[in-house]
């Protein structure tokens, strides 16, 4: 298999990708402290590892080609398509842009980016007045911003899952919760009573039904 013959070795399309959706989240996201371009880095490292795979070189089908190919020998592997595995594996026949776990990618997708965006004006407005963030989604979880990270994330998890990114989302996970966990004592420090108050009535990252 060599990834030169298939729709692979777009490198274009990899800077093109990435650079559009690490702006288009640093856009809602807005990064000021060292903290928050951390968290930003993180996600491009994510972003960047996706659409190299997506566009540039198949690292995943590469190593995985021997056991795709004899458990699904009439689908060419170097096409793009095939690389939507989870519709492949599961003998999705139609258009896999149009396959159940696509369409579910693009609602986790745009519920993430939605979710940052509706975020952000209310931290940052609680910041400058020096003030809880309590409303619009800080009303229903404390980590409005990290949880949308964690759901864009598992969006393009469910549209094109590759091993480094496989491997990249659970310690991305882990480092989003501790740094919610420092965010919290450091608010906490800032408010005492008032955000132990605003901890045990809202959920950290699920809403309550």
């Amino acid at each position: 298999m060599s990834p030169a013959d298939g729709d692979y070795g777009l490198w274009f399309l990899v800077i093109i990708n990435s650079v559009f959706f690490i702006l288009f989240a640093a856009s809602f996201f807005k990064p000021r402290s060292g903290q928050d371009w951390r968290t930003l880095g993180m996600f491009s490292a994510f972003v960047v590892a996706l659409f190299t795979e997506m566009y540039g070189f198949p690292l995943t089908i590469y190593l995985l080609s021997g056991w795709l190919t004899e458990r699904f020998p009439g689908v060419n592997w170097l096409s793009h398509d095939a690389g939507h595995l989870p519709e492949m594996l599961f003998g999705w026949k139609g258009n896999p842009h149009f396959g159940p776990f696509h369409l579910l990618s693009n609602a986790f997708i745009l519920g993430g980016f939605w979710l940052l965006a509706k975020a952000w004006p209310v931290l940052y407005r609680a910041q400058k007045e020096g003030k809880l963030a309590c409303t619009g989604p800080y009303a229903r979880i404390r980590h409005p911003q990290y949880a949308a990270f964690i759901l864009v994330m598992s969006g393009f998890l469910l549209q094109w899952p590759t091993l480094i990114t496989l491997t990249l989302f659970p310690i991305l996970v882990m480092t989003y919760v501790r740094l919610a966990r420092r965010e919290e004592q450091q608010t906490m420090a800032s408010f005492g009573d008032d955000y132990r108050n605003y901890m045990r009535s809202t959920p950290g990252w699920w809403p309550r039904l």
